[in-house]
């Protein structure tokens, strides 16, 4: 039988009261009952003690010290894991929460040398063992703690999108009616304008940030399939995309069957946001979209030429929160979110999105979808 872990049960509450009266001079801590403070505490020492007590052999004691044998997410919570997930929500850093566990090692370590002053090869193995159990518990507690932070932002973030869309509505319903009108003079109708425009442009990054959150929350981004007409759907977005930015021209050519089982409205939506991409960041030159039909796929392109995507940013170029500009830095006008929700629709649909760039012939994103999903 482990001595320490003899110890560790006969002292578990002298051990809890110092690491209590260390949790309390943390930032959160002296706002903490002491039950709080001792959240899951006693039952972490409890499966430290009980895996001291068990024989371990090589091979677990080697996945141990890889972290094979930490927790799942998707495993009943341990002790420790509910200890991670109570510090998200307490509002404890991530920083404090090691602190404690550093807090719970070095009162267990320094109550156990001043009652065992000769230190033997047992007790060397007993120390190993326990420090092994502290990392697995500081490993569990780090998993879960970040995915609940991370969960509590997108929640965050999903509930503010969600919010922002009424009053901008109003701006644009408005801004709209009141252009409307052709009564305005300047410099009111160019003030008006602009009020119109930043709207819409706010709009759409909410729309953004709420299909991000949608599909981080949830497998991803939802689609209804139904027998479509690329042909239309491309006729769709040109239309949008010239009315949206007057001037611009958008090319359209097609070839092959075209039709297939599809969600409309996403590729348009996929689609719309690759052209109003190139137009922003294009030559002024023409977009082309391209749409041919294969036995089992079409393959839709969109065209322009601008600057080169290269290197690291090509490879990048559809990870979230990654700028949507080739010639690189932050583009105030978006969140970097466009291109990952193009990837998710196509990725939805069982199809696959690349990008090539070059001086010759400028950026062509292209999309493969199979026809049945």
């Amino acid at each position: 039988m482990s001595k320490l872990s003899n110890f560790i049960r006969e002292n578990t509450e002298e051990i809890l009261s110092e690491w209590e009266t260390f949790a309390r001079s943390l930032p959160m801590g002296a706002s903490m009952d002491i039950v709080a403070l001792r959240d899951h505490a006693k039952e972490m020492l409890g499966v430290i003690a009980n895996d001291l007590a068990t024989a371990q052999t090589d091979e677990e004691q080697q996945d141990k010290a890889s972290g094979a044998a930490d927790a799942l997410e998707e495993d009943s919570a341990t002790a420790a894991q509910a200890h991670g997930a109570g510090r998200a929500e307490s509002g404890f850093s991530i920083a404090h929460m090691v602190a404690e566990f550093r807090a719970l090692r070095a009162s267990v370590i320094r109550l156990w040398t001043r009652h065992h002053r000769d230190v033997g090869e047992d007790e060397l193995e007993d120390m190993t063992r326990f420090n092994e159990a502290i990392d697995q518990a500081i490993a569990e507690s780090i998993v879960r703690y970040t995915d609940s932070i991370g969960h509590s932002q997108e929640l965050f973030l999903a509930i503010l999108g969600h919010d922002l869309r009424t009053p901008l509505g109003a701006i644009i319903t408005s801004s709209s009616f009141v252009l409307e009108t052709n009564e305005l003079r300047e410099p009111n109708l160019t003030l008006v304008g602009r009020i119109a425009s930043s709207a819409r442009r706010m709009n759409q990054m909410v729309s953004d940030l709420l299909e991000f959150t949608r599909s981080r929350f949830g497998s991803g981004v939802p689609i209804v399939r139904a027998d479509t007409d690329l042909t239309a759907v491309l006729q769709d977005v040109a239309g949008e995309v010239t009315a949206s930015f007057p001037g611009s021209v958008v090319q359209i050519e097609t070839g092959g069957v075209l039709r297939g089982q599809w969600d409309a409205d996403r590729l348009a939506q996929a689609v719309t946001n690759l052209a109003c991409n190139a137009v922003q960041h294009g030559f002024k030159a023409p977009i082309n979209l391209a749409a041919h039909g294969k036995p089992d796929e079409v393959v839709i392109s969109v065209q322009n030429e601008g600057p080169v995507i290269r290197g690291e940013q090509l490879r990048e170029i559809f990870l979230a929160l990654k700028a949507d500009r080739p010639e690189g830095g932050r583009d105030r006008h978006h969140l970097g979110l466009g291109l990952y929700i193009v990837d998710r629709i196509v990725a939805a649909h069982g199809g696959s999105i690349d990008v090539s760039s070059s001086e010759e012939q400028g950026t062509t994103f292209s999309i493969r979808l199979p026809r049945q999903g």
